[in-house]
């Protein structure tokens, strides 16, 4: 943003984080906090997110203080909660594995007829490089899973095994005039955490050509502006399944830095101020 002419506010929970040195609008605390919500808001114009793990009623907030928000609250809020985020990717035709809604009465048997013998218990909230993910096999692995996911997050869903190929990802950049992809790649995660990104991925024109296709109908399907990462799963059939949405920078296009001529933090501003990508 500075190398574009840009001033920056931060507002982050610890003092002198690497962004807040940089700038003199520093603001330490967090979105609980409204004084220092509003403070920030006042020396902003526009206003981005470093996660999506703000609450999106946080962002309804500022947006009723007359500020933007890119992106927006209502596109967090179908995208923070998981289960949401896959009802509304299902609702709009985007290819997504079989899930269902669970609760504290749900068992192993009747999730199993549904969703198959294998399967992935997964928290609706707070979950990123494997935490609040447990695959599951049987029966004393489903209550194993289920106590350990809700100490984390109470609201939990399930979702089928996918025996994929591999692991694909797509950054996809939006502004109200454009929206372009940067190349396909492939991610090898290692204890869930993205280990390697071979940058393009290794595929055919024809799985390349989809996958852009299916990541950007996952970005207009949250009326998305800004930068996002798109995971997806290249299915041993030849499907291409959609695994998570990121509307922020993302671990799987961290190489734009050296390997393209605008790294995608730097369209993420670009998109964020309605700037050309």
């Amino acid at each position: 943003a500075y190398k574009l002419g840009f001033n920056v506010a931060v507002l982050e929970k610890t003092p002198d984080s690497p962004a807040g040195q940089l700038t003199k609008y520093e603001f330490v605390g967090w979105v609980d906090d409204t004084n220092i919500l509003k403070q920030f808001c006042s020396v902003s114009d526009v206003i981005t997110l470093e996660n999506e793990f703000v609450d999106y009623e946080k962002l309804e907030f500022i947006e009723e203080l007359g500020k933007k928000v890119v992106p927006s609250s209502h596109t967090i809020s179908l995208i923070q909660d998981k289960l949401i985020q896959k009802k509304t990717l299902r609702k709009s035709g985007i290819p997504v594995a079989d899930f269902i809604d669970i609760d504290q009465h749900s068992n192993y048997e009747n999730i199993s007829k549904i969703l198959g013998n294998r399967f992935v218990l997964k928290s609706r909230k707070l979950g990123y490089d494997g935490y609040g993910n447990f695959e599951v096999k049987n029966s004393n692995n489903f209550l194993e899973g289920y106590k350990k996911l809700t100490e984390r997050h109470k609201n939990l869903f399930a979702e089928k095994y996918v025996d994929f190929r591999m692991e694909l990802a797509v950054m996809v950049v939006r502004n109200k005039k454009e929206i372009n992809t940067y190349p396909v790649v492939q991610t090898i995660q290692e204890n869930h955490i993205c280990k390697i990104v071979t940058a393009p991925a290794p595929l055919s024109s024809r799985v390349i050509k989809l996958a852009k296709e299916i990541s950007v109908e996952t970005v207009k399907s949250v009326k998305g502006y800004g930068i996002f990462g798109v995971e997806l799963f290249l299915t041993n059939d030849g499907e291409i399944l959609v695994n998570e949405i990121a509307p922020r920078p993302h671990n799987s296009g961290h190489y734009t830095i050296e390997a393209c001529v605008c790294s995608q933090f730097e369209n993420h501003v670009r998109a964020v101020l309605n700037l050309p990508l």
